[in-house]
């Protein structure tokens, strides 16, 4: 591990270890420390339950499901009752548990377990206790929504409520950053994140409702303020989940509570992010808003190392408010709405040498690349309409209305830009989605549960392109009107002028169906198998029916193995196909060198997936997981111009495959977890946006395989908080072989696309968090301070250089900041 840490300049880890050890010492000076715990064998730890399941009436209620889920949600343990309603699991470690039962046309019912080393615990599960609670009501279509997404046969990561507090930034961690902590997850520029080597593809769920993607941007549109829960799930999943399948981030909002808080964060590069929290909840009306301001000036990675960006303000505000009501105890109806503006400045990097010919035709002698002015600006708004019912014998159902608006735009620093790329575009993406979804399941015996639905989407998009160019001479292409002849022979540059290309694109129609079965063959072991067809109506059509099926096994009561095998169908980002016209930029300065410009292809994937998790001790539990997938039409994004804004393509075909290793400690007051993933994608064959490469790099593309630009062979991330005397002190860090970059000869030129690696990167943030007392009247404030890349790394994201890549980038630097929070009410 020595290798990994890169010497920080001096004088800032001096002052980043000084303002850690002086939270500390205030908060532990007075202190003495108890002594450590006594540890005992995993065998001596281990225990039982003995149980009886009864309705209302006190009548045994038989051949019902009894699972034992552990304090993360996952499954530890399950069985059946016998005809008396009683039931047992036995070698259940040691600790706390939530214990379920659940039969078709009986409530199901939970309660808490405590299972204590060598003894067995005894339990009466009744369905009487529940009948009139408004609270349990709720909690009924929470199981019951569950009941319409499991993840049989996938792989699955929780970020609980109290695994978000323990990350450095707590609430204020991005969304981004909070993913990065799952295994196989690789960051790169602008907010993107690569789960298992696929580029972006994520696809983003509220409350287990699809949220339509929007036009890819780098502010982050959704704020981890309103989560309660975020799960990740990859690998093979089942059949109710198409479209962006490289990860499912689904999104638990914040509810059924009254009261809120006030949070104001900030600290190194100017940063203020106050934000706001309120809860409401009265009988069967429930509402919980957010909202939250940020102002830095480090808004996008910078092109240089050093620790000041240069033009890298950024302002952005988000809003987001659940409402939900529950009609009667079979029907509820619930709102999803939210806001997101962002304003950024474009990083400048100064000391770059303007082209001569093209001052020239500006009437400059010079100009100072440190003094551009770039900007982008993004807007997003969402809203969802859903209702859920529970219908007789246990049917549930959802049938949610959903809209997105979603705008970039790109302005250039028209002089600036002409001066050194002789291109300034004003570009602008904009797409409206509107669309329905609904799921059904329905146990249709006590082994197998159907579940079935269908999804709708229609999607109008725009692709306006407004560019200052200048007119090339001698004249190389067909007379270009935009560009027309010249008689001077030694006349070489004209203009600027102005090429409008706009491109509208409406009834972009996306529809798909899904039926599948969970088939539980024994107490242990469950089937998931199922088909879905997908029908695509935009640039292209296309349609694919894709198999499903994936299985889950507890061999036994620590021991969970699942694996699967998925097809899947992933239609090309709509918003962000340009559609260019090629010809009219014939004879200009941005000219293209390669014609070609077929249409984008949704792609096809085979995906094979299988994984173990086993809990070795009652404290520790280590998995790892296997994946590989044959791709055709393998989609890639890349960044070709000025604009925070990509542009899709496919290669032919691909193939990406891996290995993860988790581990997950709890004991105590002390909570940690490391994540190590390999993993490895390449691609070969471009077969759409060819007028975005370059003729070298297409012909040695088309004859060999690359590497995508965005695959990082090693990712390692990790964690630990620790409580201690009231102050919670937490540790996080991510590192990345680094992804690729061209191979070039001495000169510069590119001998391979994507044929190097980049250096390591590696950041470690530290945290201490603690509540204090104010006063009677006052109450509590939660205070917390962040040390962000306390190594002061100064960590490379891209070289400018590789398929797609515009501009280099650079991670933060070294960065402290400090919140109090203000909670009111009852959280």
């Amino acid at each position: 591990m020595a290798a990994f840490f890169y010497p920080a300049r001096a004088a800032s880890r001096r002052y980043l270890l000084a303002a850690a050890l002086g939270l500390i010492g205030s908060t532990t000076s007075s202190l003495g420390f108890a002594a450590e715990p006594s540890t005992a064998t995993a065998s001596s730890r281990v225990g039982a339950i003995h149980g009886v399941f009864v309705d209302a009436s006190g009548n045994a209620v038989s051949a019902a499901k009894v699972q034992l889920l552990d304090d993360s949600g996952k499954l530890v343990a399950q069985s059946r009752t016998a005809n008396d309603g009683s039931f047992a699991i036995q070698g259940v470690v040691a600790g706390h548990f939530t214990l379920t039962a659940s039969k078709p046309g009986i409530d199901p019912i939970s309660a808490r377990v405590e299972v204590a080393a060598g003894g067995t615990a005894e339990i009466k599960l009744s369905t009487a206790t529940e009948l009139s609670s408004v609270n349990v009501v709720a909690k009924r279509f929470e199981r019951a929504r569950n009941e319409l997404s499991p993840s049989t046969g996938s792989s699955q990561y929780v970020f609980d409520h109290q695994a978000i507090e323990n990350l450095p930034e707590g609430e204020n961690t991005p969304l981004n950053r909070l993913l990065l902590q799952a295994p196989g997850v690789a960051n790169d520029s602008y907010g993107q994140l690569h789960v298992r080597g696929d580029h972006a593809d994520l696809q983003y769920r509220i409350n287990g409702v699809i949220l339509p993607e929007g036009v890819a941007s780098f502010g982050q549109t959704f704020d981890t303020h309103f989560a309660d829960k975020v799960d990740l799930l990859t690998g093979a999943l089942p059949a109710q989940y198409g479209y962006r399948t490289a990860g499912i981030v689904d999104i638990t909002t914040k509810k059924n509570f009254s009261g809120g808080s006030i949070d104001l964060y900030g600290g190194s590069h100017s940063t203020i992010n106050p934000s706001a929290q309120y809860g409401y909840s009265n009988g069967g009306f429930s509402s919980f808003v957010t909202g939250s301001y940020l102002s830095s000036t480090l808004g996008v990675e910078p092109p240089t190392s050093g620790a000041n960006a240069i033009h890298d303000r950024t302002t952005q505000g988000r809003g987001f408010g659940y409402l939900s009501y529950i009609l009667n105890d079979n029907l509820k109806v619930s709102g999803i709405f939210g806001s997101s503006m962002n304003r950024l400045e474009i990083p400048n990097n100064p000391g770059q040498t303007p082209d001569p010919g093209f001052l020239q035709q500006l009437g400059l002698s010079g100009y100072d690349s440190s003094t551009l002015n770039d900007r982008q600006f993004e807007r997003n708004n969402y809203g969802i309409v859903a209702l859920q019912g529970v219908g007789a014998n246990d049917l549930n159902y959802q049938v949610a209305l959903f809209g997105r608006q979603s705008a970039v735009q790109f302005e250039p620093d028209v002089i600036g830009d002409l001066a050194f790329n002789g291109d300034a575009s004003k570009v602008k993406r904009k797409s409206e989605t509107y669309g329905l979804q609904a799921d059904a399941s329905y146990p249709i015996t006590t082994k197998h549960t159907l579940r079935a639905g269908l999804f709708a989407s229609t999607e109008n998009d725009r692709s306006d392109n407004t560019s200052s160019v200048f007119c090339t001479y001698p004249q190389t292409a067909p007379d270009n009107p935009e560009c027309p002849a010249q008689t001077d022979p030694n006349q070489t540059l004209a203009g600027p002028i102005n090429i409008v290309d706009n491109n509208p694109k409406n009834g972009n129609n996306l529809f798909g169906v899904y039926v599948q079965d969970q088939w539980d063959i024994s107490d242990t072991f469950t089937l998931n198998y199922g088909l879905r067809y997908d029908k695509l109506h935009a640039f292209v059509d296309a349609s694919q029916v894709s198999p499903r099926i994936g299985a889950i096994w507890y061999p036994t009561p620590g021991t969970t193995v699942h694996a699967g095998y998925a097809r899947y169908f992933t239609p090309p980002v709509n918003e962000l196909i340009a559609n260019t016209s090629i010809a009219r930029f014939d004879n200009t300065t941005n000219a293209f060198e390669v014609q070609d410009n077929s249409p984008v292809q949704p792609e096809r994937q085979h995906y094979f997936d299988v994984g173990v998790l086993q809990r070795v001790l009652p404290s520790l539990t280590l998995g790892v997981d296997a994946y590989y997938k044959y791709i055709r039409e393998l989609q890639d994004e890349g960044q070709f111009g000025q604009a925070l804004i990509f542009a899709p393509f496919n290669y032919q075909q691909g193939h990406v495959g891996g290995i993860e290793l988790t581990s997950a400690f709890h004991q105590g007051n002390l909570s940690a977890y490391l994540n190590l993933a390999r993993s490895r994608a390449n691609a070969t064959r471009v077969e759409s946006g060819q007028f975005n490469f370059g003729p070298d790099d297409i012909a040695y593309i088309n004859s060999h395989y690359i590497y995508l630009d965005h695959d990082q062979s090693l990712t390692i991330s990790g964690g630990a908080s620790y409580l201690l005397y009231g102050t919670t002190f937490g540790i996080a860090g991510t590192y990345g072989s680094g992804l690729r970059k061209d191979a070039v000869d001495a000169d510069g030129n590119t001998l391979i696309p994507n044929g190097a690696k980049l250096t390591p990167n590696l950041q470690i943030d530290l945290s201490a968090a603690r509540t204090v007392h104010i006063s009677d009247g006052f109450g509590n404030v939660d205070l917390r301070m962040a040390v962000l890349n306390v190594l002061d790394r100064s960590n490379i994201i891209h070289d400018g250089t590789g398929v797609g890549v515009g501009v280099a980038q650079y991670g933060p630097r070294a960065a402290l900041y400090f919140g109090i929070t203000k909670p009111f009410g009852a959280l």
